[in-house]
């Protein structure tokens, strides 16, 4: 247990993913995003590479007896890049960062339907709460003839619901995973898929940026975003499994919400992006939903510690 280092990588974990997302941003205005898939995916397998190498746990990271569940992990993470990917093209930063939030209420049903899980009245709620959050921030958009450009918006925004859908269905497969596999396997396993899926797009209109030999090339800049957006996400994505081992998932996820605060200041700063009144009023009651679902989950943590001791469950 160490708390304070375990929300400092949290946050950590946090500015990266949003700094991820910019890059995206910038290069998805001209770059197709099959192309930034792979990028993003081969060279997130470097530092989890270097990291569990540096372990000795880099077998562990490539010894899996569940391949088709990592086929259909992977395969589910694919569509989830895509459309994540695809609504950072089309919307401002925070509009998809907020939208994304929704995903572990999805979680929440679908752990209903698909785990079999016993889900209660408090987490319902938040469940309800969460999609009518939603529905505030896509308001200004059921009128399509009064948006301007409400076509390609209302297409990002498509892609942002898709993608946190496909979010939720990756996190109830790794929960499937995570029975027999390890964590290294996991991650590799995703990079490299997602890389092999990239890649697959490779003929239709990739552009090549040439390798630059001097760093007056004018390709660098949008070849080194390509990279970063890699090595960005791998990093986070480490940073993120360091931090839920050092202390409890319930103290620890409430941060993941100043994603939002970097997505703002990204946003405004690079692409002067401001968010409209719907999307904070309902990024705040996405973000009070699932700060609802987190809180019920450590006081019933905390019930079963005192079951398990024989004290009193109430408080």
């Amino acid at each position: 247990m160490n708390v304070l280092k375990a929300i400092a990588l949290k946050v950590m974990s946090a500015l990266l993913f949003a700094v991820m997302s910019a890059l995206v941003r910038f290069l998805g205005e001209k770059y197709p995003v099959g192309q930034i898939v792979f990028f993003r995916s081969i060279f997130a397998i470097l530092p989890v590479v270097l990291i569990y190498a540096w372990r000795n746990e880099l077998m562990a990271a490539v010894r899996t007896v569940r391949p088709l569940g990592h086929a259909g992990r992977g395969a589910i993470s694919i569509c989830g890049m895509f459309c994540n990917f695809s609504a950072l093209a089309r919307l401002p930063i925070v509009d998809a960062t907020a939208i994304s939030f929704v995903a572990p209420l999805i979680t929440v049903a679908l752990s209903a339907i698909v785990l079999k899980e016993r889900v209660r009245i408090y987490r319902w709620s938040a469940v309800i709460a969460g999609f009518a959050g939603i529905l505030v921030m896509l308001a200004p958009h059921f009128d399509l003839s009064a948006h301007a450009g409400g076509a390609m918006t209302t297409a990002g925004l498509a892609f942002a619901i898709g993608g946190a859908f496909c979010n939720s269905g990756s996190v109830i497969q790794t929960r499937r995973l995570t029975e027999t596999e390890t964590t290294s396997s996991i991650v590799f396993y995703f990079s490299l898929i997602c890389a092999l899926a990239g890649l697959a797009t490779l003929p239709l209109s990739w552009l090549m940026p040439d390798w630059p030999l001097a760093w007056l090339a004018p390709s660098f800049p949008e070849l080194a975003a390509l990279v970063t957006v890699g090595l960005c996400g791998g990093v986070a994505h480490l940073l993120l499994t360091e931090s839920y081992r050092l202390a409890p998932a319930s103290l620890v996820a409430p941060f993941d919400y100043t994603s939002m605060v970097w997505a703002f200041l990204l946003g405004y700063i690079f692409f002067n992006e401001l968010p409209t009144v719907y999307v904070l009023v309902g990024a705040a009651i996405i973000a009070a939903a699932g700060l609802l679902v987190i809180w019920r989950e450590r006081q019933l943590g905390l019930q079963r510690v005192r079951a398990a001791e024989g004290l009193p469950t109430g408080p």
